[in-house]
């Protein structure tokens, strides 16, 4: 493949037309037209959040505001919005650091935004540094990398500090106010938030414009759970990711890492369908997208073009003519691994005699972005390894080790990827690194070293396998950095491997960038997040918390909050009712230590059991002696046990029996008991409940990944070994049951409802259900099939798998799941302290109407 001019030096016309300060829009890439993702629907805004302005800044005293600004193409939130055209696109950021001494003003806004389409955030002095220095860069960044000090001072890491993480709060809401000035949801407006110094953006956005769509990528590595965990705000930080519509990584480590992180610490669930990973948070279904940001294009075949990089090749190609390059590019940062490949080139030439004098490491050091001990102490070991290399194996005319240290441009930058034969990454920790996807793309459409003009040249690669580009280039040599000589035999194999095997995995990982650039990356991302935000114009919320904690529940709109001047009316216009109540995690706090039921839920319920008109159930999964050992005090009370097997309509009353006798159940209960066991004693934490009916498998003292692992597995064990028996094998919150057939809260609710029909002539007038868990939701789903056109209908028209020949059109019933989360119920309440407020309305009567005394009649 060959690209004319790539290198040749341009014309004054085209250099004129192509300045180096203002990169031209990206040229096509090679793509069929099948093959480009579509740009975002109806061309909507985008707004891209990120930690700085895509803006240069040079003090120029005749420029407005003192400052000549100009668009920078080498910000990713340029490279990023190409992809997002032909609809606007807005940046929010901060300025550039030579203009950060400017005083917000409206005009300064107006001339940004009218110019540049840029609305700066302006952060104090004293906030900045403790939000990007403090806050990101010593505390955050380093655990994000997976360094855990244990002493403050420790590789640049400190301890948590409140003042700090209160700055980084702060300029995350500094963001989000600037966000919210424009942002106009109903119109379609997608917002793209970037990296780990804006993290908590997501919750300010949800908390005011709930139905935003929100989009947070994660330029940085996410570490696995076991160093996240460490974070002392590590909750905060996961709610405010899942406050976005889509959360994007560049690899699915990251993304499992992430998901882990959500199942271990706030418990929550993922699941997977058509290729997508989802986390349902509170109603809302959370895309996890993993995509990785490709190459500019049009950047860096501009910078290709450019006089100043045909000049720097052929200077580079003169002064190492006959020799063979390898080049690396980094920071000045501990984690890049510079000394492992300083150390493994000295290996290498310590290794193979051979290659003295033919190859050459030049090591790119890109300048600082902040001062310390740990950048002094990388810039130390990487001259003294430079020296000894150097002495071992230079002589006059070589020097096998050269390593240039300042600013470069992007035309010099890539006049040595061009000029490199391999591409070399020791990286020990790395979000992504683009350095390779540079080099493979500067060869293809460079020159080649006899000048023969824009034919293509092949390229090798020599990469750490901690690096997030590490599984998109395939054809890769991968490498422990940590193993020398692995890393030295890895580069002796990249420069001895014959030339149809370089381009063969040269040209497979062109082609895959090629159809892999940032383009093809924004548009696939923007698609992702308008797929994510299908549902919000139909979306009812619901705020939740304050601060970083905040979140949004979505829900029908019909779902509305259990309020007094709901229920209490209808209870009170009813002449028979009945009142179906769960008990754990309803009346009593779930994974509460002492399960007895407190005083004050003894006292409502005796308090409505006194009432004649009134018929009041426990419905439990719990056992019946249980039961009756805790609700002895309240004689009028019924009782529904296990599920409904046992049904008892007070406390002096017998007990009733629904679906198979137990003498049954002796068998398949030994059975089940044998399985379960084998997987209590494989998961520390969990242990097995016996009760006349069935038995139940509990873990939620175990850990929760592994626990809802073996969970599944022994739900599939249990279905297998049981698939003969009259029973049922199911999943619940944080149990797995084994219950005899026919028999369900939904049945026990049905059977209480017919016997109160037959008993008083007639079906009760008002019905209250009451529960938190997946065994609720189906008596929620029966009271909607016993109630045509009631209030208590299912939300989306679904019924319970359970069949009755009653019907109460006339009912008042009220379904009302405890907790703010996606229920059959029509109503809730958000904790079991409110369920017994609401009964005490409820069984307390209003006090009579004062009586108005007369009011004397005046006369004129």
């Amino acid at each position: 493949m060959s690209h004319h001019g790539l290198f040749a030096p341009c014309s004054q016309e085209e250099e004129r037309a192509n300045p180096s300060l203002t990169p031209p829009p990206p040229m096509p890439i090679a793509l069929s037209s099948d093959e480009i993702p579509p740009a975002p629907e109806n061309n909507p805004r985008s707004i891209v959040v990120s930690h700085k302005l895509p803006l240069k800044a040079i003090p120029d005293e005749g420029s407005p505001f003192g400052f000549a600004f100009s668009l920078t193409g080498e910000e990713h939130a340029m490279q990023l919005s190409h992809g997002l055209r032909p609809g606007p696109v807005l940046f929010v950021g901060t300025l550039p650091p030579e203009a950060a001494s400017l005083e917000p003003s409206d005009e300064l806004d107006d001339y940004l935004l009218d110019n540049y389409s840029c609305i700066p955030v302006f952060l104090t002095a004293a906030v900045h540094e403790e939000f990007y220095v403090g806050f990101c860069k010593r505390y955050l960044w380093p655990r994000l990398h997976y360094l855990l000090p244990h002493t403050p001072v420790a590789m640049r890491g400190i301890h948590f500090d409140t003042d700090m993480y209160r700055s980084y709060v702060l300029a995350n809401k500094s963001f989000a106010d600037r966000v919210i000035e424009v942002l106009s949801p109903d119109d379609g407006d997608l917002v793209f938030v970037h990296d780990y110094h804006l993290w908590l953006v997501p919750s300010h956005l949800r908390r005011w414009c709930p139905r935003s769509c929100v989009a947070f990528f994660l330029h940085s590595p996410f570490p696995s759970a076991e160093v996240f965990r460490s974070i002392t705000v590590r909750d905060e930080l996961l709610r405010a990711l899942l406050n976005a519509d889509l959360v994007g990584f560049h690899t699915y480590d990251y993304a499992r890492h992430f998901l882990s992180a959500c199942s271990r610490l706030l418990g929550l669930a993922n699941s997977s369908r058509y290729g997508r990973i989802s986390v349902n948070y509170h109603g809302r279904t959370v895309l996890i997208k993993v995509l990785a940001v490709g190459v500019d294009m049009g950047l860096l075949r501009s910078a290709m073009a450019s006089p100043e990089a045909a000049a720097k090749f052929r200077e580079i190609t003169e002064e190492y003519k006959g020799r063979t390059i390898m080049v690396g590019v980094d920071d000045i940062d501990i984690l890049k691994g510079v000394n492992l490949k300083l150390m493994a080139m000295e290996t290498l030439l310590d290794g193979y005699p051979e290659m003295r004098g033919k190859v050459v490491l030049i090591q790119i050091h890109n300048p600082a972005r902040y001062s310390g001990r740990d950048v002094d102490g990388v810039r130390d070991e990487t001259e003294k390894l430079q020296s000894r290399i150097n002495d071992r194996f230079g002589s006059p005319g070589y020097q096998p080790v050269v390593v240039i240290e300042r600013a470069m441009s992007m035309a010099e930058k890539v006049a040595y990827y061009a000029a490199a034969d391999c591409c070399v990454v020791s990286a020990v920790r790395d979000g992504l690194n683009r350095i390779p996807y540079f080099n493979t793309v500067c060869r293809e459409e460079g020159p080649t070293v006899n000048g023969a003009g824009g034919e293509a040249r092949t390229s090798t690669i020599v990469l750490s396998e901690f690096v997030g580009c590490s599984p998109s280039l395939s054809g890769a040599l991968r490498v422990n950095p940590w193993n020398l000589p692995a890393m030295a035999d890895a580069m002796y194999n990249a420069l001895t491997m014959d030339n149809q095997e370089k381009h063969a995995r040269h040209i497979k990982h062109y082609n895959y960038l090629t159809q892999h650039d940032v383009i093809a990356w924004a548009r696939t991302f923007a698609a992702e997040l308008q797929l994510a935000c299908k549902d919000h114009p139909t979306m009812k919320t619901i705020g939740m918390g304050i601060g970083a904690t905040y979140r949004v529940v979505a829900v029908d709109a019909a779902f509305k909050k259990l309020l007094p001047e709901l229920v209490n009316p209808a209870y009170r216009a009813a002449g028979s009712r009945l009142i179906l109540l769960d008990y754990d995690g309803t009346l009593q706090p779930a994974g509460s230590f002492d399960n007895a039921p407190r005083n004050n839920v003894i006292v409502v319920l005796n308090k409505l059991c006194s009432d004649p008109n009134n018929v009041v159930f426990i419905v439990s999964g719990r056992s019946k002696d249980e039961l009756s050992r805790w609700f002895a005090p309240c004689a009028n009370l019924g009782i529904a046990a296990e599920h409904g097997y046992f049904i008892r309509w007070s406390r002096d009353s017998p007990w009733e029996t629904k679906g198979s006798t137990l003498a049954s159940a002796m068998e398949w209960k030994l059975a089940a008991e044998n399985v379960m066991r084998h997987y209590a004693e494989a998961t520390d934490g969990s242990y097995i409940e016996e009760k006349e009916t069935g038995m139940v498998w509990r873990y939620e003292d175990a850990d929760p990944r592994l626990a809802a692992l073996q969970a599944k597995e022994l739900l599939d064990h249990l279905a297998a070994v049981l698939t003969s028996e009259p029973v049922a094998v199911r999943s619940g919150y944080q149990i797995v049951e084994v219950i005899p057939q026919g028999v369900s809260k939904a049945i026990a609710a049905e059977s209480i409802v017919s016997a109160m029909t037959e008993r008083n002539g007639s079906a009760p007038g008002f019905i209250l259900g009451v529960g938190d868990d997946r065994s609720d939701e189906d008596m929620f789903g029966a009271l909607a099939n016993l109630c045509k056109d009631s209030k208590g209908a299912g939300k989306d028209g679904s019924s319970s798998s359970t069949t009755t020949t009653i019907s109460l059109p006339a009912a008042q019933v009220f379904a009302c799941t405890v907790g703010n989360k996606p229920s059959m119920a029509r109503y809730y309440l958000n904790d079991e302290e409110e369920v017994v407020g609401m009964l005490r309305g409820l069984a307390i009567p209003p006090p009579p109407a004062a009586s108005t005394p007369p009011q004397p009649v005046e006369f004129e």
